[in-house]
């Protein structure tokens, strides 16, 4: 089952979402101020975050730019319209406004789970036991995190578009200069040379392989 973050300095109402959420299978944590919120998502990444924004410490406006990959529905008193409209353009997944019908609480967090379940399968570049995560922007290998540059970054997910295929530099040149203008052809291999470091370094292997004259691609079949 999912699990579900609360975040509410209201006691009675932490309590009560708690009790509703753990009777339904979810697995539920805590927090009771954007702060600690905020020290919890560090080490923990729940499948959906319930919030209000009235929240000692980090309020849920300062806190939801933070917050990223995990969908958030807004559980406040404001009902004002330009407050809702403001937060579902800022990121949250939904917005319902205390107090409110548990039965309908449960009914949203059913919608943005599955959403998000959608959603992270389009997100996801898989190949040679590297996982590329499109909306959080993140590379592991076989479940650990490698920390890339924006234009490894970049360069690898062009890779990984087109796995098992030569791709040319120009394609990748093309492909990156909105987000790395300032690679040319010439830095470009000292980036992918370091790239093809970071991963043979957790993974063994080389994925990467140049093709002379042309480009390169990714593939299985390095030892």
């Amino acid at each position: 089952m999912a699990s579900i973050m609360i975040i509410d300095d209201d006691t009675y109402i932490n309590d009560m979402l708690h009790d509703a959420l753990t009777g339904e299978g979810y697995a539920v944590t805590r927090a009771y101020s954007g702060t600690e919120a905020a020290m919890l998502l560090c080490d923990t990444k729940p499948d959906l975050i319930l919030m209000d924004l009235m929240l000692p410490g980090l309020s849920g406006e300062e806190l939801l730019p933070r917050i990223k990959g995990i969908p958030v529905i807004i559980v406040s008193a404001k009902a004002d319209t330009a407050d809702k409209v403001g937060l579902l353009l800022g990121g949250a997944a939904d917005y319902i406004t205390k107090p409110f019908e548990i039965d309908e609480l449960l009914a949203r967090i059913t919608v943005a789970l599955r959403k998000s379940a959608a959603c992270s399968d389009k997100d996801l570049l898989s190949c040679c036991g590297i996982t590329l995560d499109t909306a959080a922007h993140t590379v592991s290998v076989s479940g650990s995190e490698v920390k890339l540059t924006r234009t490894e970054y970049a360069i690898l997910k062009q890779l990984m578009l087109k796995a098992g295929q030569v791709v040319s530099k120009t394609a990748i040149l093309d492909q990156i200069s909105l987000d790395t203008p300032d690679c040319t052809e010439d830095s470009l291999k000292i980036h992918v040379h370091n790239l093809r470091r970071k991963l043979k370094n957790v993974s063994g292997k080389d994925c990467i392989s140049a093709v002379w004259g042309i480009g390169f691609m990714l593939t299985d079949s390095n030892g």
